[in-house]
């Protein structure tokens, strides 16, 4: 399915992700009018944050070149066609926020979110267009003073670009709340080889990605098994997909003042699991009602 954007964005033609992007859209889109709403009148000022916010619009992902990446399965289409809309469903939310950051490592996708300005001109000196990397710009803005300062952040990457120190950082704000794609059947499940061997490169990245080692006794078993020689040790893969996800969030909840139960699992045409969307709370006093918007919105939305 494809459309284009409109005069104001030089016609620039893009295709929904399939049924599951629209979804993951819809649920972004009806917290973000519920949160502003919420909090049109309290003494903060708000922001939205797109960690990988793309062009601001659903495009094509990639050409299907994935030379040179150290992971080429983590790199897919998906990720991508949900998170280039992103952008322009916050700039259309009303209430609207008081301040839009968007943070793309690309100059080419920076470039066509200067476009937004012109499309939305009413805004336009409020959005901030952020180059670099999402794990140093999300950290830096971690690091001002919150108490007055509220904010929902978007975090959708490509695979498994967020590193868990970043994931800390938000959650000791206390200022944001966060939506955040987790790679499920793609991307961790894709790491955990049968046999357990797990090669030093994937073994640091779901370090980084997971913030502990403590992943691979939660993931594998040992398990004795009687051979013709002997008693003989085999490891074995325990984690399922479920399992996988709700060490996930179960982490999240260890660092976060709140965290949606039931993250919405996304699959593909075939029912397969992709990604699970993640909701988790900063603020302990406004967790309450964060909670029950989030919880009310992964349970309708399909």
């Amino acid at each position: 399915m494809a459309r284009s954007r409109g005069s104001g964005s030089h016609g620039r033609a893009h295709r929904f992700g399939g049924d599951w992007t629209t979804a993951k859209l819809e649920i972004v889109g009806d917290y973000l009018r519920a949160y502003t709403k919420a909090l049109q009148r309290q003494p903060f000022r708000t922001a939205y944050i797109d960690a990988f916010a793309g062009t601001g619009y659903r495009t094509l992902a990639d050409d299907g070149s994935t030379t040179g990446l150290l992971f080429p399965d983590l790199s897919a289409a998906g990720p991508q066609a949900l998170l280039d809309g992103s952008a322009s469903i916050a700039l259309k939310t009303e209430p609207r926020f008081d301040k839009y950051i968007f943070v793309e490592r690309s100059a080419e996708r920076c470039r066509e979110l200067e476009h937004l300005k012109l499309e939305f001109p009413d805004r336009a000196d409020d959005i901030n267009i952020r180059p670099g990397d999402a794990n140093e710009i999300i950290r830096s803005l971690c690091e001002k003073d919150w108490s007055s300062r509220r904010a929902v952040l978007f975090l959708d990457p490509y695979g498994m670009q967020v590193e868990w120190q970043t994931v800390e950082a938000i959650a000791k704000t206390q200022g944001i709340d966060l939506w955040i794609l987790f790679p499920l059947g793609i991307g961790v499940n894709r790491l955990l080889t049968r046999s357990g061997e797990i090669p030093d490169p994937w073994r640091k990245r779901l370090d980084l990605f997971l913030g502990t080692g403590d992943w691979f006794d939660a993931f594998y078993r040992v398990e004795h098994v009687d051979t013709l020689f002997g008693q003989q040790e085999l490891r074995v893969v325990k984690a399922s997909t479920a399992t996988i996800g709700r060490y996930f969030n179960e982490r999240l909840a260890s660092i976060f003042a709140g965290v949606a139960p039931e993250p919405k699992v996304l699959v593909n045409s075939t029912g397969c699991p992709l990604y699970l969307l993640c909701f988790a709370v900063g603020n302990e006093k406004g967790a309450p009602i964060a909670l029950r918007i989030a919880n009310h919105l992964l349970k309708v939305v399909d």
